[in-house]
């Protein structure tokens, strides 16, 4: 993947063998913010992969995958713990009907998003502090690959809305411990399998209208 145009071709043919609907106007968006993210991860370290070949399977298909499936009707999302914008960019991009919260609390990864949010002309803030910190409430909050993922479920907690969804990017390992650490305030639809893995899956839990 050397040219952009390759680039594209290899988005929308992993995004269809993995059952996905393919890019449409956003893939140039797409394009630029990898580009954005392969200069930035020589001196940030946004993420282990440091190629296009590991970077578009692994990161940026799951990550549309996930925008595809979230709920209907979601008009403000939290990324929690959002690092190098993902799964939180490729929302924005996919679903631009949702203003999206980019949360990353370390300087030189927020950094990142601000300059990618800019590039991109995306519906989308950075907050630069911890997301515990924030005072509003999101329709959706997502998690992925966060350190200490039950400590931050437990701190995501109020910061959806009643009948808000919480969604995490986990392992069919991980699944059952993230979904306890959330108590009884969720109610737990199937997990979906995410693309290109036999193991990683997205889990959609729902917050009960009395729950705190």
């Amino acid at each position: 993947m050397t040219s952009t145009k390759s680039v594209a071709f290899r988005l929308n043919e992993l995004l269809v063998e993995a059952g996905v609907e393919p890019l449409g106007g956003e893939t140039a968006s797409f394009e630029a913010y990898l580009s954005l993210f392969i200069r930035w991860n020589e001196r940030v370290n946004l993420s282990s992969f440091r190629s296009e070949e590991e970077l578009v399977p692994r990161h940026f298909i799951e990550s549309i995958a996930v925008a595809r499936m979230l709920p209907e009707g979601i008009a403000s999302l939290l990324d929690f713990g959002s690092g190098g914008g993902l799964p939180g960019i490729p929302i924005a991009l996919c679903r631009p009907e949702i203003a999206v919260t980019l949360a990353e609390s370390r300087i030189k990864k927020a950094a990142f998003l601000e300059e990618a949010v800019r590039i991109l002309e995306i519906q989308a803030q950075v907050w630069a502090k911890r997301a515990e910190t924030l005072r509003e409430v999101f329709d959706c909050v997502t998690l992925r690959a966060v350190d200490k993922m039950p400590k931050a479920i437990a701190a995501a907690l109020r910061l959806v809305v009643p009948n808000g969804w919480l969604a995490l990017m986990t392992t069919d390992a991980d699944a059952a411990r993230l979904q306890a650490a959330a108590g009884a305030a969720f109610r737990w639809a199937e997990p979906m399998r995410l693309p290109g893995s036999e193991s990683r899956l997205l889990a959609l839990g729902r917050k009960v209208s009395s729950a705190i």
